[in-house]
């Protein structure tokens, strides 16, 4: 894994602490500490990080919302650090746009795979960039692609990287763009039948 710049943000200074003192265990930089969501926002212009690490449950501005407005402005891969395993609060951050999770109570372990899942899922989407151009309409692409890989799980009874293996080789078999792939597979799970099948 790269080293990486990482702004941490937590309004509880004992986890800030406990994050950032793993995340140097693990070879990163913490170039900024936050409190609460409006600092994020200021320390995400001064500082450039390469990867952000938010609570979810911040004063001011919550994790999610400072999510979403810098994915307005910018791609940077963002994990969200939670207490909770909610199934609403996990679909609200992929609504947003989040590339992982991190439940908390946090092991190095867990870190260390929140931040390559983060890492992996954001150099998906730009692929999907590269495929589509705007920042918007990307990030849109991600969160079809995303329900297309959960569609494939579940009739496949797959993982997720093989679930995206299959989005990758149809869209080169297909010679279709993995997004237009997607596109089909969500809307044919729309269908009464379902829609996917190895291959």
């Amino acid at each position: 894994m790269p080293r990486l710049r990482l702004l941490i943000a937590d309004d509880e200074e004992p986890v800030r602490s406990a994050i950032a003192a793993m995340s140097e265990s693990l070879g990163h930089e913490v170039v900024a500490l936050a409190r609460d969501g409006s600092e994020v926002l200021e320390m995400v212009e001064l500082t450039s990080p390469d990867l952000l690490m938010l609570d979810i449950e911040m004063p001011k501005l919550n994790g999610l919302g400072a999510a979403k407005a810098i994915l307005e402005k910018a791609l940077l891969p963002i994990v969200i650090v939670t207490g909770h395993t909610d199934q609403s609060l996990i679909e609200d951050a992929a609504q947003v746009g989040v590339f992982s999770y991190l439940v908390k109570p946090i092991t190095k372990e867990r870190l260390s795979a929140a931040i390559a899942t983060a890492l992996a899922r954001f150099n998906d989407l730009e692929l999907l960039r590269g495929e589509v151009g705007d920042l918007k309409e990307s990030l849109d692409a991600r969160k079809l692609v995303e329900r297309a890989k959960g569609i494939i799980m579940r009739d496949m009874k797959v993982g997720e990287q093989e679930a995206y293996r299959w989005l990758k080789r149809t869209s080169s078999r297909t010679n279709h763009k993995i997004v237009e792939v997607a596109r089909r597979i969500v809307a044919l799970d729309a269908q009464p039948h379902r829609c996917c099948r190895a291959g």
